[in-house]
């Protein structure tokens, strides 16, 4: 399973690889091959882990043994290669050298080296499944190490070497297997002391035996020897007293100088030698310790030469620091040979010979008597000598500085090396000696500070150019970790020292303190990144000892700085042998090759960029050594004018270099020439897509006809979701990461042409204009959006202080990633329609693949809240499956936006699913819930392709099978995710489930306060209150019982909550219920008081529902958590309401009180109203501003009924007052709320809209509480100010309508209007009107026998606009009298008209006119309705139609003639009017259709005999002319009503007419 999940993620960068690169092929064939693979890829990955999950789920148990027998077989193969040694029979395998081999040995010893470290953790732990899956990768890492070590043997020619190397090999296989047998025991008892210190026995026998393998390889062995020698030499410090000096003080001096050159030299060779063979490292560190032999006599002897003990003992202590400092070189020069790959290792190596350099000055600096300033010279030229090696090959980053910190260093350097320069030639000038060595001193620190800051910025230009590969980081930084230690023990050195003061006491225990910290916290950061679950826990247990061995340690320095005796400085000593070996123990599992960064390769483009920085750097170092070397001279003779040219030539080629070097940086900023070529890129790609615009426009965009729309529309989308997976990295190079920015941009850059292609095939194959120009003008949003992108991006160009510039960057980003939302919502909407789910499939596939993928991030939340979002989207999952089993069979081409809803669904689900896996406890549950989550993704996949293949033939009956067999897996696998779920707390599930639960009740019980409002809620037989009384009082009692348990159940185990969590739900279950009958018996003749009681329980499932929250939200949480206290606050609300319920239930019998108590319980119902409206929680869904404008109409209402129920002090008129007042303020509230969070509303509209809504509230809450009082004492004085008490209400009331209108900007229209009304109305007739028209055209005649149930929908269709039109007409009756007062107003109209009779039909104006369309409609509604019956004809539907079109135009000529032309509200009036008519005449030609084809369709029955078949016809001919007659007297009748009506009409419109 490990290989599996190694290979899996593995596989998924390649996905992921390839995905980005199927845009950038041009290939049409190749790039649909290439993506269809990686689809393919992804979708088997997917399955593959999951599969590999539930086989490691099995298997688990048997790793270990499984681990113990590869082991075995790996010592059996290596004492066969023994053998074949032997005999001289083994031979190297194909492609095995001896530097290859040698080098995997070297690296896989590290890898060994951890993964044993996390076995043992894990078996000090007790933990069996993660023992045995380092059991399993410790065997892993031994095979590669077993068949490295058998081919150094067979490719060495030293047949000593040869069986060395083997038989060490088979020794470290020996270990492994007594390791591995002896942690199988360990986990049998955990924790036992005998069995762990066997396991630490032996694996440090396993590790000497390692280190012993390590060494056969060849070179090691010479290294080793060298540092043997080392040691004993260094051996000759330790004497007690030393020989008196037999030379000459100038003797010693200049042999010490020569030596102390000889050893400088052999250290620079040292470090060269790492880069080549590795006999040549044998040779050059045999050279290093002779050279430190002779350095060591040579110091001995200037010891010699110390006048007194303290000089003595001073230059003895500097020996020992070369002696130290040499053995570091070696050490670090024989771990970069055996591995030359290992992270930093080279500038390890180089801070080495830089130490050893250090060192031999200091000593040198104490020793030698020149002349002053002589030294100074000569240890700066050894640090130049030192520090040229970095500027050879800089393919390593150097240190830590940015791009940008590398240009401030080198500015710095270059000023103090221009200030020191000055002064060394000044002070030789002068003779001011001492001061001309501090500025050689100063000079040489800032060369080499130049020095390292332009090779970092070498480094960094190489890496940041395009063709090269940028490096990845590293779980862990091996170097910080390395560095940590070496300064922990040199620190632990110097608290142990005797000779230390106490401020070397305090700094060294600082230092101590910040390394172990910043370690710490490395593990913390590795421990969250890593998807290693071993890894995982050993950083933490690593991190965990290293902090107990500090503190520990801590306390003795405390001690110590107390009191400096031994016995404490011995007490010191102890304590820190176990935080070194903690640190020790970290830094070698820190080195696992599996964490360790890789690092960028240069490639020849980035290594011409580095030239000229390296050239300039090296002029630089190279005429500052000659410079020095000149001071040099010159300060011992300063009259020597030719000297003095030489040092101006130096000093001015220096100059020269230093100002080359900053423009070579400067010039080369990573990053900027690639976003310069990028916008260009841009650029061009916008022109393009302009262009297309423009074609489209003009309908001349030729279609490409080389490829299908699918094909397009799969490019287009892989394309866009690259650039999308491209923002975040853009911009945190822009803001950070100089190094990145350059590939980021030129990647980002070469998706363009191919986005412009793409877009514009697809507009290209799309019929409808409108959708053309959408996908054109999203594409060009998105090539406009990058480019703002870029240009943020140049601008910041990864400086992480250019703070000015991220703002920017970040709202480009913002703006980016819209665009790519916009256009991705596009494609799939389009691809939907067709049945294309490819990129749904692609959607989940990711989500799944998220699951898994590296870390986590820190959650946010607690499990709980997790928890409940999973539910939520599970349950949403659920739904949509059902609709889709639904719509399969009803509407298919519906399937395409459920299928684009579930795959957002699951993309939700599967992101919160990850982080309730990581917050659920026990991990064992967590592995469950992601498992099932991943398992519902494959049904989720499966059910959406079957929607598309559904959509593409949509009956297929066995496709809508499949579709339905796929939708009840996902159905059954959302309650297996849920079930999950509810392992993880079920306590809390529980509170879920119960909150579902009482949310139905709450539900219910609206319902039932709607029937008994309308006075339809009657007892079932004649039972009276009192038969249900007792039962509800019990019933409410058991409900409280519940809520106490509730409440302690969120402070005790899940298993007692989940228990009072069911028990409360139940309860309150039951407690509705009776409530309704006792509601139900009080007769529906009292319907007010039937409300108050419902209500008072509605209040008390209310408060429940908030108590399960607050507990779900408290369980399990410290008792001073914030969510404790809400806890206590609903629990206190709970028992006030169910004391209210309790009190109305013995009041409503009682006709003296039950008013006066429905008012009390309506006052607190307000009042929790106001709690939840002042919450800071923002409201699910918005509402508009008309919303909160028409609740308040039932506010003004509820007043007048308050102020009116104070005066006549009337229970019933009390009672209805409490339950229209509940309702109205609740109902203001929440519309308030809703409306003033709509995202248009401002901060400060929002800020006043809330106020005086909580204004309004307290206004009316005094008004009751007043009433309230009058009730209790009925006297005149108390029921004056009740006027008072109202005009608060209407002040707020009107404040808020105010601050409503404030919210609707300029773009509402006022819903009271009645032209907006008309509007309204006519266009809905119209709409209805035009779908009856489409009908009627499709039907075919009805058959003889008209039955109404064959033309149903036809009819229902023309009741429909019946109906409309008569609301449209009733609309038009207010517009016209609004219309006609404005026009009374404006007197061109008279308000009673002189000549009754002259106006006719117009005597009142529009409003005269608009009930002519009024009688149009009923006629055209009784027409439809008898059409509907099946006894008229189309005829009169047709008729009845034309009137009302010809009445709507007579009414619009009514009001043209006396409005104002140009007014908004005509101008509407006037379209909506035209809609109609336009719709009316559809129906009539529909209509005519209908009956023309109903005439051709008629079936007559012809009588066969002869009599009968004439007197058929005389019958026939008789109809048919009396028929003529009738229709010539309705022609008649007809123009006689025309010409009376005639008479009457206006001047103006017979004008308009004729």
């Amino acid at each position: 399973q490990g290989t599996t999940c190694e290979y899996t993620n593995r596989d998924c960068k390649m996905v992921a690889s390839a995905k980005a690169a199927v845009p950038t092929v041009s290939d049409q064939a190749a790039a649909m091959q290439l993506s269809q693979c990686a689809k393919n890829l992804a979708t088997s990955l997917a399955e593959l882990r999951t599969a590999s999950q539930k086989a490691h789920e099995a298997c688990g148990p048997m790793e270990i043994d499984s681990a113990l027998n590869t082991v075995q077989t790996l010592r059996n193969e290596l004492q066969d290669a023994k053998m074949a040694a032997v005999d001289g029979q083994l031979k190297p395998l194909p492609g095995e050298t001896l530097e290859k081999c040698a080098q995997d040995l070297g690296s896989t010893s590290k890898a060994v080296g951890s993964s044993m470290a996390q076995l043992l953790t894990c078996a000090a732990q007790g933990n069996e499944h993660y023992t045995g899956v380092a059991a399993r990768e410790t065997a892993q890492a031994l095979k590669t190490l077993a068949q490295a070590a058998r081919g150094v043997s067979a490719s060495t020619t030293d047949p000593m070497a040869a069986h060395a190397m083997l038989d060490s090999a088979r020794d470290v296989m020996e270990g492994s297997a007594m390791l591995i047998q002896e942690a199988k025991q360990a986990l049998v008892a955990p924790g036992d002391a005998e069995s762990q210190q066997r396991l630490a026995q032996v694996a440090k026998a396993v590790s000497h035996s390692l280190n012993n393998c390590v060494n056969c390889l060849p070179g090691q062995k010479d290294v080793d020897v060298a540092l043997k020698s080392i040691g004993e030499s260094s051996k000759k410090l330790l004497v007690d007293s030393l020989p008196p000096s037999s030379k000459s003080f100038q003797e010693a001096q200049s042999e010490l100088n020569q030596a102390a050159a000889d050893l400088n030299q052999s250290a620079g060779e040292v470090v060269h030698a790492t880069r080549g063979q590795s006999g040549e490292l044998a040779a050059a560190s045999g050279k290093f310790s002779d050279d430190f032999d002779e350095f060591l006599d040579a110091g001995i002897e200037m010891a010699g030469q110390a006048q007194t003990k303290e000089d003595q003992i001073q230059v003895i202590g500097n020996l020992k620091n070369i002696s130290m400092a040499s053995s570091k070189l070696l050490l670090a020069a024989k771990s970069l040979s055996v591995d030359p790959g290992a992270p930093n290792a080279k500038n390890l190596l180089a801070a080495a010979a830089r130490a050893v350099t250090e060192s031999i000055n200091q000593l040198i600096t104490l020793c030698t008597q020149q002349a002053p300033g002589q030294k100074e010279c000569d240890n700066a030229l050894r640090e130049l000598e030192t520090v040229k090696g970095m500027l050879d090959n800089p393919n390593e980053p150097v240190s830590d500085l940015s791009y940008f910190d590398c240009i401030e260093g080198v500015m710095e350097n270059s000023k103090v090396l221009g200030e020191s320069m000055a002064g060394i030639s000044q002070n030789a000038k002068t003779g001011d000696l001492l001061v001309f060595g501090e500025c050689v001193g100063v000079a040489s620190k800032a060369l080499c500070g130049l020095t390292e800051a332009a090779a970092q910025a070498a480094y960094l230009v190489g890496i940041s150019d395009p063709n090269s590969q940028a490096g990845h980081q590293g779980l862990v930084d091996p170097i910080q970790f390395a560095r940590a230690n070496q300064a922990i023990q040199m620190a632990c050195q110097n608290l142990v020292d005797p000779a230390s003061s106490p401020s070397q006491v305090l700094s060294a225990a600082t230092i101590v303190a910040k390394h172990t910290s910043a370690l710490c916290n490395a593990c913390r950061i590795a421990s969250s990144k890593t998807a290693n679950p071993v890894a995982k826990r050993h950083f933490v247990q690593s991190a965990k000892e290293v902090a107990n061995s500090t503190a520990n340690l801590v306390k003795t320095i405390k001690a110590l700085d107390g009191d400096f005796s031994d016995d404490n400085r011995n007490k010191c000593r102890i304590a820190t042998a176990p935080l070194i070996e903690a640190v020790e123990n970290l830094t070698a599992f820190a080195s696992n090759p599996e964490f360790v960064s890789i690092p960028a390769q240069i490639s020849m483009e980035g290594s011409r960029a580095q030239e000229p920085i390296l050239i300039s750097a090296k002029t630089m170092l190279e005429s500052s050594a000659l410079l020095i070397k000149t001071a040099r001279s010159l300060a011992i003779n300063p009259k020597d004018p030719p000297t003095w040219s030489v040092l101006a030539g130096h000093s001015h080629t220096v100059s020269d270099s230093i100002k080359s070097l900053i423009t070579s940086i400067r010039d080369k900023a990573p990053g900027q020439r690639e976003c310069d070529y990028s916008i260009d890129g841009i650029n061009r790609c916008i022109r393009d897509i302009e262009q297309a615009s423009l074609a489209a426009v003009s309908q001349n965009l030729a279609t490409r006809d080389d490829i299908s729309v699918e094909a397009l529309q799969e490019q287009l989308t892989s394309v866009v979701q690259e650039i999308g997976h491209l923002i975040d990295p853009i911009a945190t190079a822009a803001r950070g990461e100089a190094a990145q920015l350059g590939h980021k941009v030129t990647q980002l850059a070469s998706y363009f042409e191919p986005l412009i292609l793409a877009a514009v095939g697809v507009a290209s194959k799309m019929l409808d204009h409108q959708q053309q120009m959408t996908v054109l003008d999203q594409t060009k949003t998105l090539a406009e959006s990058a480019l703002q992108m870029l240009y943020a991006a140049k601008e910041g160009g990864g400086n992480p202080k250019a703070s000015h510039t991220h703002d920017a960057i970040t709202e480009a980003a913002q703006l980016m990633k819209e665009a790519v939302d916009d256009i991705m919502v596009t494609l799939n909407e389009a691809a939907s329609e067709v049945g294309m789910v490819g990129g749904m499939v692609d959607a989940i596939a990711e989500a799944m693949s998220k699951l898994d993928e590296g870390t986590p991030p820190d959650p946010k939340g607690t499990f709980v809240d997790y928890q409940t979002t999973v539910v939520k989207y599970s349950k949403a999952i659920a739904v949509t499956a059902q609709e889709m089993m639904t719509k399969s069979v009803t509407n298919p081409e519906e399937l395409g936006g459920l299928a684009s809803q579930m795959t957002n669904d699951y993309g939700h689900l599967a992101l919160q699913g990850r982080m309730a896996a990581v917050t659920a406890e026990p991990e064992e549950i967590g592995f469950q819930i992601r498992t099932r989550v991943q398992d519902l993704g494959h049904g989720c996949i499966f059910l959406v392709q079957k929607a598309g293949a559904l959509q593409i033939c949509p009956t297929d009956s066995y496709t809508k099978r499949e579709l339905i067999e796929c939708a009840r897996a996902v159905t059954e696998k959302v309650s297996l995710v849920l079930s999950a779920l509810q392992a993880g707390n079920k306590g809390t599930q529980a509170c879920i489930t119960a909150a579902s639960a009482v949310s139905g009740i709450i539900a219910d019980l609206d319902t039932t306060i709607m029937f008994a409002t309308a006075g339809t809620l009657n007892a079932e037989n004649n039972e009276s209150f009192a038969d249900h009384r007792e039962n509800i009082l019990k019933t409410a009692k058991a409900l409280v019982e519940d809520t106490k348990l509730l409440v302690s159940g969120a402070a005790s185990s899940q298993d007692k909550l989940a228990q009072a969590a069911q028990s409360s739900a139940a309860t309150i279950t039951q407690l509705a219920e009776v409530v309704k009958l006792g509601a139900a018996s009080l007769g529906s003749d009292d319907p007010e008081t039937q409300v108050v009681l419902i209500n008072a329980i509605k209040d008390v499932a209310k408060a429940l529902s908030d108590l399960i929250g607050a507990t779900k939200g408290a369980a399990s949480k410290p008792a001073d958590d914030p969510s404790m206290y809400q806890l206590k606050g609903a629990a206190k609300v709970m028992v006030t309401n169910v004391t209210s319920l309790l009190k109305t239930v013995k009041a409503v019998e009682d006709e003296a009180t039950r008013g006066t108590r429905a008012l009390e319980a309506t006052i607190e119902c307000i009042k929790q109203e106001l709690t939840v409206f002042q919450s800071k929680e923002i409201p699910e869904k918005t509402s508009s501003p008309e919303e909160s404008i028409r609740m308040t109409k039932g506010i003004t209402m509820a007043t007048a009924k308050a102020v009116a129920a104070g005066n006549s002090c009337r229970q019933e008129d009390v009672i209805a007052t409490a339950n229209l007042s509940r309702k109205a303020v609740a109902d203001m509230l929440t519309a308030c709320k809703q409306a003033s969070y709509h995202p248009d509303v401002s901060e400060d509209v929002r800020a006043r809209a809330l106020q005086f809504g909580t204004e309004c509230t307290l206004g009316y809450l005094d008004l009751l509480e007043h009433v309230l009082l009058i009730l209790q004492k009925p006297t005149p004085e108390l029921k004056h100010p009740l006027a008072a008490f109202s005009k608060r209400v209407a002040g707020a009331v009107t404040e808020l309508i105010q601050t409503a209108e404030a919210m609707k900007g300029t773009e509402w229209v006022d819903p009271e209007d009645p032209t907006v009304i008309a509007e309204t109305e006519l266009l809905g007739a119209a709409a209805s009107i035009e779908a009856a028209a489409k009908k009627l055209e499709q039907l075919k005649p009805r058959a003889k026998p008209k039955q109404a149930d064959e033309t149903l929908d036809f009819e229902e269709q023309i009741l429909e606009a019946a109906k409309s039109i008569a609301a449209a007409t009733s609309a038009l009756v207010k517009s016209a009298s609004a219309a006609q007062r404005e026009l009374v107003a404006q007197g061109k109209v008279g308000a009673i008209p002189a000549n009754a009779a002259d106006d006719g039909q117009w005597s009142q104006g529009l409003i005269s006119a608009a009930r002519m369309v009024a009688a149009a409609t009923s006629n055209l509604c009784e027409a439809a309705n008898a059409s509907v019956q099946g006894h008229a004809s189309e005829e009169k539907l047709i008729s009845s139609a034309k009137q009302v079109a010809a009445s709507t135009a007579q009414l619009l000529v009514a009001c043209k003639v006396k409005a104002d032309q140009d007014s908004e509200a005509m101008r509407r009036l006037q379209a909506a009017g035209n809609a109609v008519k336009r719709a009316s005449d559809n129906l009539v030609r529909a209509a005519q259709k209908a009956a023309f084809r109903k005439a051709d369709d008629d079936d007559v029955v012809v009588k066969t005999k002869f009599v009968g078949g004439i007197a058929q016809i005389i019958a026939a001919q008789e109809e048919m002319l009396k028929k003529e007659r009738e229709l010539e007297e309705a022609r008649k009748k007809l123009a006689q009503i025309r010409q009376q009506q005639y008479k009457f009409l206006p001047t103006e419109l017979r004008e308009d007419e004729g």
